[in-house]
């Protein structure tokens, strides 16, 4: 038996156990094999035989892992257990009372105080453990709690022969007084009786093969400068996601925070919903709604570092002890310079107590359907990739910079949250790309689902600054989207909340500038400015998801060319909410051209939903042309023609194909409905013609066995899909339109309107119209060059 240093904790009652710190071998027979087993099979080295010199990191990593899981096991019942802390610590009824628990080993007196009792804590002292956790139980006075829900209160302790008064840890509410400017928040009990509290009435919606996220905040989403509510997003803007045929929600800034500029990435209260939008019962009501609709909602999780404030945050338990009796290292090991937070120390007991049951609290009292772990770069090195620039080199990745106490936390996070609820999506914030990462914990990874696609966005910020058009590579925009790892699955997007913050530019901004102010009504022709802008964030957007990866994400307001940046109220701008809101009205106005890329990217969701391209694993690019600025490329079994040329039009192009057959435009961007020209013809087929020699692949047009021959106007994207002879005749083989619905022979501007997005021909501007009746009268534009 190994020898190791002990430590007695505090557990539900007066029940007292002991546990190791750190993670240690045991003298259980049966654990060792098991451990020996899972350390010796590191199936991630099989996958890339580059990651082999660093086998003993992977098993050292692991064995770290399948150690603490043991203790887990051992001393709380297992990692499960272990995760529902917050039915021991904070407040909880308990045996006709109210039990209050705080770990705060520091402290040297501690009381409960509050509303409750006037603020004066004198006859609610708490008792201390040998374990550092303080302990109270009131009894309920009259039939009912003693404290009242909807209460202030807070944990009131001595350090130093001072008293300090902190928000509880565990808080499941915090609220701070608006009349009074920088006023501290305080801590509020909630316990609704049963005729307040939320009750779900909608299951989760099952796991899509592919998420298509919708990156939201909800306190700017309104169209005024205010902070919206949980029930007003979900009464106004889940139904515009719903529409624009996303399924999945991704929200932010749900997590407590004082400070609303920090975009809800300065935690303060980890378990507590972020009251400026409403209470805990009203995010339940947004959740079931989105459920009602078919939408998973993903939670962001901060858990890689904490807010700096002391008087209503976490950090506020930290009085300069030492780590193990605190939930942050100490020194520069605790503070992020750059983010000017705390840091914390992963291998403490209790810290992976608080956070692994953080994780619990919100997949089970919310029923968020998974997360998007925010920062992961910080925690995965202890350099937390400041003044990094990753190159790929594996030595960048597995050397002494990298801080296993944080992967090992990372691991335990992502078995728990898979064990609880298997279908749940995690994804990972990490621009270091860092191997393993998305691969699972049993093959000796980390465990994500996904990973984002950090690179992306900075390619075209890069290219939309700094090149010209004629300038643009299609061998690095295609590397670029297809650079990541084979079995480790990604998130693309062109652009997040990142790229929309004061500072930046969001891509439509960028490309169109101050004429978005002047240039948007389609009751006149568009300048060449716009016409180029809107062509490109039509491109952008859909070759980004389309070969970007595994799934998709965009931000709140893109989806429409959104104008301008965000910038949330401070003093820099007089506290003033213009610029922290979305403008929906902009896209709602029907003569204004914002209407065309919302319509573009209902469509490319739509693509998807109707050919399941993003989770297909087939994905082939035969051509990046760099004279022609043309890349082709198969995804499923469609075939993607992208024309980035701003000139050219290639009539008869030749395109390469896997299967042979008949193809059919199944999504134009130049489509009118989309704000183009309605130069491809949609009715016309495209027979392939075999290429070479069967089997030999040098022979093939493209490497690929067959081809066919498209119009391919200046600055479109149009996608083609293979006929099957069965399908002859039926819906399933048409295009899709604006409406996302099935698309006729007829101009997508001519359908029958089925709901409020509809574009009736008489809605449309004269402008519009004018070009809907020229193409009614030749219906087959370029057809011809087409066969």
């Amino acid at each position: 038996m190994v020898s190791f240093i002990l430590r007695v904790i505090f557990v539900k009652g007066n029940v007292k156990q002991n546990f190791p710190i750190l993670s240690v071998l045991t003298d259980d027979s049966s654990s060792m094999t098991r451990m020996e087993d899972e350390t010796e099979n590191i199936g991630i080295l099989s996958t890339d035989q580059g990651l082999e010199p660093f086998k003993d990191h992977f098993k050292y990593r692991m064995k770290r892992y399948v150690d603490q899981k043991l203790l887990l096991e051992k001393h709380e019942g297992g990692l499960e257990e272990f995760a529902k802390g917050y039915l021991e610590f904070g407040f909880n009824r308990e045996d006709g009372g109210i039990v209050y628990r705080e770990w705060a080993p520091a402290a040297k007196e501690a009381q409960l105080i509050g509303d409750f009792n006037g603020w004066d804590g004198s006859n609610h002292k708490m008792e201390r453990n040998e374990f550092g956790v303080w302990s109270i139980s009131i009894p309920d006075s009259g039939g009912k709690p003693a404290i009242p829900h909807g209460s202030r209160v807070k944990f009131r302790f001595k350090h130093d022969g001072v008293f300090i008064d902190r928000i509880p840890a565990w808080i499941k509410y915090a609220t701070v007084d608006s009349s009074r400017f920088g006023a501290p928040y305080d801590g509020v009990y909630w316990d609704p009786p049963p005729s307040e509290r939320y009750e779900f009435k909608y299951p989760r919606p099952p796991k899509p093969k592919a998420p298509r996220i919708y990156e939201a905040h909800v306190g700017m989403s309104s169209s005024e400068p205010r902070v919206n509510s949980y029930r007003e997003f979900a009464d106004d803007v889940l139904p515009r996601i719903r529409a624009n045929n996303y399924n999945t929600v991704q929200l932010m800034a749900v997590m407590e925070h004082s400070y609303y500029a920090s975009f809800g990435y300065h935690v303060t209260n980890f378990f507590a919903a972020s009251s400026r939008s409403g209470t805990p019962e009203d995010l339940k009501y947004l959740i079931d709604k989105a459920h009602s609709l078919g939408l998973r909602v993903l939670v962001d999780i901060v858990h890689s570092h904490a807010s700096n404030n002391v008087t209503d945050g976490l950090n506020g338990f930290d009085v300069g002890q030492s780590s193990q009796e605190s939930y942050f290292h100490t020194g520069d090991r605790g503070y992020h310079k750059l983010w000017d937070s705390r840091l914390f120390n992963y291998a403490n007991w209790e810290v992976l107590r608080f956070l692994l049951s953080n994780l619990r609290w919100w997949i089970e009292e919310f029923k968020f359907d998974g997360f998007r772990f925010d920062g992961v770069t910080s925690m995965l090195y202890h350099h937390h990739g400041i003044n990094m620039s990753f190159t790929g080199n594996y030595n960048e990745y597995f050397s002494e910079a990298t801080d296993v106490d944080a992967v090992v936390y990372l691991m335990l996070a992502n078995c728990l949250v898979h064990n609880i609820f298997p279908d749940a999506t995690v994804i990972a914030e990490d621009v270091s790309g860092m191997p393993g990462l998305g691969s699972p914990v049993s093959m000796g990874g980390i465990g994500f689902d996904y990973r984002l696609a950090m690179a992306i966005p900075d390619r075209w910020i890069d290219y939309l600054k700094n090149k010209k058009d004629e300038e643009w590579s299609m061998k690095e925009i295609s590397q670029s989207l297809t650079n990541r790892r084979y079995t480790e699955k990604c998130i693309s997007y062109a652009e997040s909340h990142d790229q929309a913050i004061v500072g930046d530019k969001t891509i439509a901004f960028l490309l169109m500038d101050q004429e978005m102010y002047t240039g948007m009504s389609s009751l006149t022709d568009a300048s060449p400015t716009i016409e180029r802008g809107i062509t490109l964030h039509k491109m952008i957007h859909f070759i980004t998801m389309a070969l970007g990866g595994e799934g998709y994400l965009n931000f709140m307001g893109n989806e429409f060319g959104h104008p301008e940046w965000i910038d949330f109220p401070r003093e820099g701008n007089e506290w003033s909410y213009e610029k922290c809101r979305r403008q929906w009205n902009l896209v709602d106005a029907d003569h204004l051209r914002y209407k065309f890329m919302n319509a573009f990217d209902r469509a490319m969701n739509e693509l998807d939903d109707k050919f399941p391209f993003l989770a297909s694993t087939k994905q082939i690019v035969s051509s990046t042309n760099e004279e022609d600025k043309v890349i082709v490329f198969e995804r499923g079994d469609l075939v993607f023609v992208f024309n980035f040329h701003p000139e050219n039009t290639y009539e008869g192009y030749k395109v390469g194909c896997d299967l042979p057959g008949k193809y059919r435009v199944a999504l134009d961007s130049d489509a009118w409905g989309f704000g183009g020209d309605g130069r491809v013809g949609h009715n016309i087929d495209h027979f392939t013609s075999p290429e070479g020699i069967p089997g030999v692949a040098e022979t093939n047009f493209n490497n690929r066995p067959n081809s066919f021959r498209v119009l391919s106007p200046p600055r479109t994207s149009v996608v083609y899909y293979r006929v099957e002879e069965s399908q002859e005749g039926h819906n399933n083989s048409e295009p899709v339109n604006v409406q996302g619905k099935l698309a006729a022979d007829v101009p997508a501007e001519l359908e029958s309107p089925e709901s409020s997005a509809t574009l009736a021909a008489d809605d449309v501007d004269d402008v519009t119209a004018r070009k809907i009746e020229d193409q009614k009268q030749n219906r087959i534009v370029g057809g011809e060059s087409n066969v």
